[in-house]
């Protein structure tokens, strides 16, 4: 039974077994992380801390980070008023209406309409396409910093102005700049506007953890699946082995009797 079971093609089965079972619950345990990393970022409430320099917080190209949801942020820029657009079904004081969200190029070693832009939630409107324009020049600006949305609501029109989400696939559609990887909400609206506030963001994706959490329990399911091959094929190895040796015993013992009936 164990040259059976340790013979090389055997040997290479329960290779490839433990690296699919190793595999299989390292990517569970890596989905069961992103599950309380999301649960514990959605607990935190930063829109109290002191501001911090946008710089300080990310780039233009680094993802978001997971730790920053609700950060102040503070940067310097200037406005890109041609790219506004308006994000649909918010609501404030109980009105249904649009946030105003218009790109902001980010000034860094220089300011120049070119560098990367950040999205800016500049107030609320109960109408799509009145709002007054953005300032022009150079502004100074303070809010708190969020990631992007993404429950998937499609966007009926993609051709207008009017977005389901503050997406950023969808608004780098109106832009010509690089955009950053989140959103702001200014902490002050532009004449016209009502002020928007964390707490006017829609409710929590309760499906989004969620979804890491099955995940995880995929990828073990996964890896209990590939420890049930190995069992059952072992198994089969065994059973075949043993079947084989009854049926050499048995002709042996065949082979005896007829031996010791011949005169």
């Amino acid at each position: 039974m164990l040259r059976v079971l340790l013979s090389p093609r055997m040997v290479a089965l329960h290779l490839l077994g433990l690296i699919a079972v190793t595999a299989a619950g390292w990517l569970g345990f890596w989905q069961l992380d992103a599950w309380q990393a999301r649960r514990e970022a959605q607990a935190v409430n930063l829109t109290q801390a002191p501001p911090r320099p946008l710089g300080q917080v990310m780039s233009p190209d680094a993802p978001f980070p997971g730790d920053a949801v609700g950060q102040p942020v503070e940067f310097r820029g200037t406005w890109v008023d041609a790219s506004t657009v308006y994000i649909s079904d918010r609501e404030h004081q109980g009105e249904n209406g649009y946030w105003v969200v218009t790109p902001v190029a980010v000034c860094d070693s220089s300011c120049s309409p070119e560098n990367a832009a950040m999205l800016v939630v500049r107030g609320w409107t109960a109408q799509a396409g009145n709002a007054a324009p953005a300032p022009s020049g150079e502004v100074e600006l303070s809010g708190w910093l969020q990631p992007p949305e993404g429950s998937g609501r499609q966007d009926p029109d993609p051709g207008d102005d009017q977005l389901p989400e503050v997406r950023i696939a969808d608004a780098i559609q109106h832009v010509e700049q690089d955009l950053y990887g989140a959103f702001v909400i200014s902490d002050a609206a532009t004449t016209g506007l009502a002020q928007v506030s964390p707490e006017q963001l829609p409710g929590p994706q309760r499906f989004t953890a969620v979804r890491n959490l099955l995940y995880a329990l995929e990828w073990w399911v996964f890896g209990g699946f590939a420890a049930f091959v190995w069992w059952r094929w072992c198994s089969d190895e065994i059973k075949a082995l043993r079947t084989s040796a009854t049926a050499e015993a048995t002709e042996s013992e065949h082979d005896g009797a007829g031996v010791a009936s011949s005169p």
